[in-house]
């Protein structure tokens, strides 16, 4: 398989995803996640030579409402519950840090 996904590549996108895996669980997504690009490599066997791009296999309408004001809350309102903010912006944590991990 030419995308190999070992526990090292599980353990890395755990990190940037936030999330807290234990070692049962980067063995299971391991081989979980082996699984699954065996599955889209065997996918990308298939001749597709002669078959039209795809969005949707149902022709699809968009049915918009109409755009009208209506009455929401203020910024004191939605801001009441916010563990922090600032001159009226929700305040959140940096995702992109890596030295906050």
């Amino acid at each position: 398989m030419a995308n190999s996904i070992d526990a090292d590549k599980v353990r890395h996108v755990a990190n940037l995803a936030r999330l807290h895996v234990s070692e049962d669980e980067v063995q299971r997504y391991v081989g979980q996640l082996s699984r699954i690009f065996d599955y889209v490599d065997l996918l990308n066997e298939v001749n597709t030579d002669n078959v039209e791009p795809l969005t949707h296999a149902l022709p699809i309408t968009n049915i918009l409402r109409e755009d009208v004001v209506r009455p929401s809350l203020s910024t004191e309102q939605a801001l009441a519950n916010a563990p922090q903010s600032d001159r009226g912006y929700f305040l959140v944590p940096k995702v992109l840090d890596q030295e906050s991990s």
